[in-house]
């Protein structure tokens, strides 16, 4: 298709669609120390916890990638 093949569609689709996932999940958790008035400390912890999910992702990807050196 548009002359990319099935695995390349395949890691566009889950680099962006992640990627949009990951900044869904930022409004998520901003909203959600809003209305549970979690105070900085709060906050600071809930977006502590998704940094370390988002440098899971992106750590799986570089060493996928440098396993395929």
């Amino acid at each position: 298709m548009f002359g990319y093949s099935e695995e390349q569609l395949a890691q566009f689709g889950l680099t962006i669609g992640v990627g949009a996932f990951i900044l869904y999940m930022l409004f998520i958790i901003a909203n959600l120390a809003k209305e549970a008035k979690a105070g900085r400390l709060g906050t600071f912890i809930l977006f502590v916890v998704l940094a370390f999910g988002i440098f899971g992702f992106v750590a799986k990807n570089i060493i996928a990638w440098l396993l395929d050196l």
